[in-house]
């Protein structure tokens, strides 16, 4: 049954890409042949389902709904517009300020924080948001590798390799894998610069600035990020910790709404804002996952990846490199990780050579492989969805144009560095 699956998985992700506003009905759909035909065990369906990405992002929704309220998001892009010139650099750092973040929160998390901030800068400039968000997404989804702390995928590595927070700055001896990223992400900005070059319409400098009605939403949203780094140190804790610490705050939001509206309205309101229509897209894609999974099509692919490499380790960490951009810009990123890791542990021992260029050119390239397509990360689909709700259709050419040059230009750099740090 395995090529039942690839050919289900394959048709899906075409009808995605082609009729993107039907997305989350296609997943869903895909997901239930899955379920229908057996490939997808009933008894796997739980496991198969991320609820901590879904409840962090439900959780994170309501806060910004919250935050958004508050105005904190109209001083902030008051702020920002004071100290650049013009469109073109209001651009660059606010993926930037969105990479910075999520080096130590989850990007998913990061982009819903991030977004509003732009939008705003966009209503103020009169300009079209979508690039602006595409960019932060895609930032985003970069500064994930770059610390133990800044995505899933991260974590898991850290993990085989009893890394700690200090050893993605300094590893063996050598600059870590957090140069490695901040390499790419100088070449990635210049990239942005040059895509953002005909913005040069210069932004009014009124001196005048959004004043907040209420500081809660935004102690609420910094609270998020602290817990959530906080999290991320603490050994063995239950898989739903990040999303249960996102859905907990905000409780704490809506209750402090309500005491203060004294209306069961008001807290309304920010529940509306929550994307279901986001949730169910990445709900289909994790069952999707699933069920390619449980018929081994992912190891099918780790394995194919390991043999192609020979005995030439060199090869072998080029093919690892190149072949997990291609395979995570339409694969989840995280299980197909879990999966290669043992697989790079076993192909090290018998060539007995040091695995560690080959880990870190996994995580590189499964990290960036997702900036490739609008439904490769869960940043993308995540940015798309609130563009969707802003009334803005986003066509597969407007992410293509910015997601494929800024991982060639973030993942070429890290390429080259890793090889000379640890392959040579």
């Amino acid at each position: 049954m395995m090529y039942g699956a690839i050919a289900i998985f394959a048709i899906a992700y075409v009808l995605m890409l082609v009729f993107s506003k039907y997305r989350p009905y296609i997943a869903l759909g895909s997901a239930l042949i899955f379920i229908v035909t057996g490939m997808l065990p009933l008894g796997n369906i739980v496991g198969a389902i991320d609820f901590n990405v879904l409840l962090m992002i439900a959780g994170t929704m309501g806060i910004v709904a919250l935050f958004i309220e508050s105005k904190m998001p109209e001083l902030l892009s008051d702020l920002i517009m004071e100290k650049v010139p013009n469109v073109k650099w209001a651009a660059v750092a606010m993926a930037l300020f969105a990479g910075i973040i999520s080096a130590f929160v989850d990007n998913v998390a990061t982009v819903l924080m991030v977004a509003p901030v732009a939008l705003e800068i966009c209503k103020k400039l009169k300009t079209n948001p979508v690039p602006f968000i595409i960019a932060i997404a895609v930032s985003s989804n970069l500064q994930g590798a770059a610390t133990l702390v800044g995505d899933t995928t991260a974590i898991m590595l850290g993990s085989a390799l009893d890394m700690s927070f200090v050893d993605f700055f300094w590893y063996k001896g050598r600059p870590g894998m957090f140069f490695a990223v901040e390499l790419g992400a100088v070449l990635s900005a210049i990239i942005l610069a040059f895509l953002f070059r005909k913005e040069k319409a210069s932004i009014p400098k009124t001196g005048e600035r959004t004043k907040v009605t209420d500081y809660v939403p935004s102690a609420l949203l910094l609270g998020t990020i602290f817990l959530l780094i906080c999290a991320s140190f603490i050994p063995n804790k239950p898989d739903m910790t990040n999303g249960l610490i996102c859905c907990a705050l905000l409780f704490v939001g809506l209750i402090y709404k309500l005491a203060k509206k004294k209306n069961v309205s008001a807290i309304i309101s920010p529940l509306k804002e929550i994307d279901f229509e986001t949730i169910g897209l990445l709900l289909g894609l994790f069952l999707m996952i699933g069920g390619i999974t449980e018929q081994g099509v992912i190891d099918a692919a780790a394995n194919l990846l390991a043999k192609a490499g020979g005995g030439n380790i060199f090869v072998l960490y080029t093919v690892i490199v190149w072949a997990s951009v291609l395979i995570s810009a339409f694969i989840d990123n995280i299980p197909y990780v879990a999966t290669m890791i043992p697989v790079i542990a076993g192909l090290a021992a018998a060539l007995n050579v040091d695995p560690t260029v080959l880990y870190f050119g996994l995580l590189s390239g499964a990290t960036l492989g997702g900036n490739c397509t609008p439904i490769g990360a869960s940043a993308n689909i995540t940015g798309i969805g609130i563009l969707r709700k802003e009334g803005y259709t986003v066509k597969n050419s407007d992410f293509f144009k910015i997601g494929i040059p800024f991982t060639l230009a973030a993942i070429i750099p890290a390429y080259i560095y890793l090889w000379l740090m640890y392959g040579v």
